[in-house]
């Protein structure tokens, strides 16, 4: 599905959190972002999902109304979102790319500091950082400096401080960019969580499996476009959605793929010596015919391997080049 402007109106009367609407946005004669549309809904986590210089970071300063549009419009909650307008930018939570957080100071007294800029105070201040200690992991080490935090620590640290307010919408920029695999999984348990109690989310990131796990919907943006957005499954289906299936054994190949190609499901059958690659149609489904024709064409199978289109596979499909080139 491409890329359409987006209306702010929303399935079943309930309008929509955040309403991203033509974004434009020009540093001299690079145009960063050209003519983003989005939407995302209460309890929605969207995904920004592109390579590095792709323009999701400039979108989501426009966004959270760091950076003034060119063109187009940010709408959160109903409100005109913008660098000078302040009533919308209450209901966001950001957690920026660069970390934001004081290294002499220790966790908790980092919450206090942001949680009173945030307008918490009192016995609610002190629950709340109780709370975002606990989701982030880091009650135990509360008391230390944060100087000495492994850098995946530092980035649930980061986060925290981002949900100390309650936001409506939390805005997450690369969040894991640099973290250990435990702190990485802590960080997307994290925001799965978050998602099931009704926040809305705007992930960015450019690795393929994050936006796999976590986001309802996927925007994929490139040189500053968004190529495509929609469900996992709806974009896959860009692709043609057929899936690959590799049979490798002895035996006459050219027969079994004969033999194979007569099948609803086979869409391409090529021979190699010892090898047989497939071009289908759903393979866990078609694979047990699959390998009871090939093996009753003269095929002895040693190995079959069942490889299924995914993000990576979309995105070189709709900009000709890998997520991280």
């Amino acid at each position: 599905m491409t890329q359409t402007a987006v209306q702010p109106t929303a399935t079943g009367g309930q309008e929509f959190v955040l309403v991203v609407d033509s974004l434009v946005r020009r540093f001299g004669d690079l145009t960063a972002v050209d003519g983003v549309s989005f939407t995302v809904a209460p309890g929605e986590t969207y995904g920004l999902l592109g390579p590095n210089g792709a323009g999701k970071t400039t979108t989501i300063s426009m966004v959270a109304g760091l950076l003034e549009a060119d063109e187009g419009s940010v709408t959160v909650m109903g409100q005109q979102m913008g660098p000078k307008k302040v009533a919308p930018k209450r209901h966001l939570g950001l957690v920026p790319q660069d970390l934001a957080i004081y290294p002499d100071l220790s966790a908790r007294e980092n919450l206090n500091f942001f949680g009173k800029l945030q307008g918490l105070t009192g016995g609610e201040l002190k629950s709340r950082v109780g709370q975002v200690l606990e989701l982030t992991g880091l009650t135990d080490r509360a008391k230390g400096p944060t100087k000495d935090f492994s850098g995946g620590m530092k980035r649930r640290l980061n986060i925290g401080i981002g949900l100390l307010h309650k936001p409506t919408l939390l805005i997450l920029d690369e969040p894991t960019v640099g973290v250990d695999p435990q702190s990485r999984n802590a960080i997307l348990e994290s925001v799965e969580a978050l998602a099931d109690e009704g926040m809305a989310v705007i992930y960015t990131t450019h690795y393929m499996e994050e936006a796999e796990r976590l986001c309802d919907r996927i925007g994929i943006i490139d040189s500053g476009t968004l190529q495509a957005e929609g469900t996992r499954d709806e974009l896959i289906r860009l692709t043609g959605g057929v899936d690959n299936i590799e049979l490798s054994g002895s035996g006459d190949t050219t027969t079994a793929a004969e033999a194979l190609l007569r099948l609803d499901s086979v869409a391409q059958a090529n021979p190699e010596r010892g090898h047989l690659q497939l071009t289908v149609h759903d393979a866990p489904t078609a694979v047990a015919q699959i390998v009871t024709t090939a093996t009753s064409s003269g095929m002895q199978l040693s190995d079959v391997q069942i490889s299924r289109p995914n993000l990576e596979s979309v995105f070189l499909h709709l900009t000709g080049k890998a997520l991280r080139d």
